[in-house]
């Protein structure tokens, strides 16, 4: 536009005003190319955005649909969490019960163990407490065998027992 303004310059009177028209409309195409550009940006930014947008929704879209089952997968795996829990919860009271259970009968069985063994035993016991005073008797006595029969250091002066005064202590041993 510079060169065309220099050369209009030299140009003469004459052809100035065919250079005038040609000066104004050298600025009305400079004019119409910059309306053009930015009408053509305007377009071409709004294609842009449409053409990003277009790229980006089918990720997008893929990545929530993906999301959503993640999250559908979470819950069942949750409910079923859930429900495991709820069932070792009841196996767990049921076991407790069941402890509780054979400890209080465990107790049952052992308190009439020894009840029954006390009552069984209760006649032996004062059996061996006469046979154990005898013992003790037959200790302190002096007796002995003679020829296979059992014989005793007798007490001649003590007080006869028995039916018919037959029985006499027996001497301590010394």
């Amino acid at each position: 536009m510079e060169q065309f303004e220099r050369r209009c310059e030299e140009i003469g009177k004459h052809q100035r005003e065919t250079c005038l028209q040609l000066k104004e409309l050298s600025q009305q195409v400079v004019g119409t190319v910059f309306q053009s550009a930015d009408d053509s940006l305007r377009g071409l930014s709004g294609a842009v955005i449409g053409k990003v947008e277009g790229g980006l929704s089918q990720p997008v879209d893929a990545y929530e649909q993906r999301l959503q089952q993640a999250g559908a997968l979470l819950q069942q795996g949750s409910q079923g969490l859930t429900g495991q829990i709820k069932r070792l919860e009841w196996l767990h009271t049921r076991l407790v019960w069941k402890v509780v259970v054979a400890a209080f009968g465990s107790v049952l069985l052992l308190l009439a163990g020894g009840g029954w063994l006390s009552w069984r035993y209760r006649a032996d016991i004062d059996e061996n407490r006469v046979k154990a005073e005898l013992m003790r008797a037959y200790n302190r006595a002096d007796v002995s065998l003679c020829e296979g029969r059992l014989c005793a250091n007798i007490d001649m002066k003590a007080k006869a027992y028995g039916d018919d005064k037959r029985y006499r202590p027996v001497r301590a041993r010394r």
